[in-house]
């Protein structure tokens, strides 16, 4: 399962917060501590923040100016909607020669998440999601969705086995494949900023390019905290499900729910859409077992990879897929709305509303 698209399967319901018991909304963050410094902007398509926690401005907005260079650079490489970007070369061409390390990095990672996974997390669905999207852009379209014929289709163009990633080529070993790395591809970028700003020397920031990442502390001193709002409420922004501390050892947060990406809006107020970007490469279908996942992790692209993949799964394979990853800890919130924990979870680290 993955986004296919720059449009987010991302269901933007992660918050910064005041405490553990009240949200704020998440582009509503306080702006009166002199030594915040805030940046908004966009990042493969979806909104992207940094705040910075320093009294030096002219060195933050320095530090930010190099990070906007990046995000971009970077989207030149991971972008579905740019046409020159590297990754619509390779769907294009179905071989990349001497292909962007980054391209590379992220590719071989999500395939190890793909073989560790069993499949579930998939970088090669794109042609699945194409199907669905084509499919709903269509006035005259049947409301049950593709035709199966026409899902088989798009399924026997799936397959990450039938990709070859080496460090001077990437290669799809069968006809008409394309990726996606939209399920980890915001989670790498936001890492790489995180990485970025502490190079200028930053120690206290709160980034969310696509996916939150934070580290050390808030302007009034405070642990950087981060709600996960219901995405079933009328208003997600005004009630959550949770909320976590991010810092060492697990800094990251990732949220995945079919809700923030219907492909057509005929869903009743909570109801999970019937179709949804968040697809199972086994079966062609939308996810339909968790109303969110959320994961906190190490790292963005860890987090982001794992939230991703663990929607589509049944409980015991994910906790499976989980446990192997140390200081990771996950949130499933089922249909039923019962809230599903794997991991270590510390009771201070975590407030369930």
């Amino acid at each position: 399962m993955m986004q296919a698209t720059s449009s987010r399967r991302r269901f933007l319901t992660i918050a910064a917060v005041v405490g553990a018991a009240a949200s704020i909304p998440r582009w509503a963050w306080s702006s009166t501590a002199l030594a915040n410094s805030d940046w908004r902007g966009t990042a493969l398509g979806a909104p992207a923040s940094m705040r910075l926690v320093h009294p030096d401005r002219s060195l933050a907005q320095q530090a930010i100016t190099a990070c906007v260079h990046e995000i971009k650079r970077l989207e030149h490489i991971f972008s579905l909607y740019q046409s020159d970007s590297e990754i619509r070369r390779l769907n294009r061409t179905g071989q990349l020669v001497h292909p962007p390390q980054e391209l590379v990095e992220v590719l071989a990672f999500s395939l190890q998440l793909a073989r560790q996974s069993k499949g579930h997390f998939d970088p090669s669905i794109q042609p699945l999601y194409e199907l669905y999207a084509a499919h709903f852009r269509t006035p005259s379209r049947d409301a049950h969705g593709p035709s199966e014929q026409a899902l088989q289709q798009a399924l026997d163009k799936v397959d990450h086995r039938a990709i070859t990633v080496e460090s001077d080529r990437i290669r799809f070993e069968q006809p008409e494949m394309a990726i996606t790395l939209n399920g980890v591809a915001q989670g790498y970028i936001t890492d790489r900023i995180a990485h970025l700003l502490a190079q200028y020397g930053f120690e206290d920031i709160l980034i969310d390019v696509g996916e939150i990442r934070a580290h050390g502390h808030r302007a009034d001193g405070r642990q950087w905290t981060a709600a996960v709002a219901d995405p079933r409420a009328s208003q997600p922004a005004d009630q959550h499900l949770l909320s976590v501390q991010l810092g060492k050892p697990s800094p990251a947060l990732a949220t995945s729910s079919g809700f923030g990406s219907p492909f057509h809006s005929t869903t009743k107020p909570g109801q999970l859409p019937g179709f949804h970007h968040l697809l199972n490469p086994h079966t062609g279908r939308s996810a339909a077992q968790y109303h969110s996942v959320s994961v906190r992790a190490p790292n963005a692209m860890l987090a982001d990879g794992l939230s991703t993949a663990l929607t589509v799964m049944p409980e015991e394979p994910a906790r499976a897929l989980l446990t192997p990853w140390a200081h990771t800890q996950a949130w499933l919130l089922d249909a039923q709305g019962h809230m599903i924990k794997m991991g270590t979870h510390r009771q201070t680290e975590e407030t369930t509303a």
